[in-house]
């Protein structure tokens, strides 16, 4: 059965780093890009960040590009958003996607929080 299991929220004050981790299980991890969404109160989910396969290809929101990066461990089954320079509005619930591949679909991890504030 297939998992997703996101971990590092919490919170952290404005300027500050944070790791979020997604530990993936129950499927060929390699073979799969990956994402980072996030969504805050009262907004639609929004795409971070995401990575090619072979970590080879990474594309990244406009709000987020300097500052955060995604990386993936394919022997840890493993995808990672080192997120730097954080600010307020970053303040959201971070989730972890697995991209369709063939006719498999998506697949969405639980999500963790990440508010940023003094």
């Amino acid at each position: 059965q297939e998992q997703l299991v996101e971990s590092g929220g919490g919170l952290v004050q404005p300027g500050g780093p944070l790791r979020l981790s997604c530990a993936a299980s129950g499927l060929t991890f390699s073979m799969y890009a990956m994402s980072w969404y996030r969504q805050a109160p009262g907004k639609e989910r929004e795409l971070v960040a995401a990575i090619s396969t072979a970590g080879g290809n990474r594309n990244y929101a406009d709000s987020v590009k300097g500052r955060f990066i995604i990386s993936r461990d394919n022997v840890k089954n493993t995808v990672y958003l080192q997120m730097n320079s954080l600010k307020p509005e970053d303040t959201a619930v971070y989730y972890c996607y697995r991209d369709p591949r063939g006719s498999r679909a998506g697949y969405w991890g639980q999500g963790t929080q990440v508010t940023v504030s003094s």
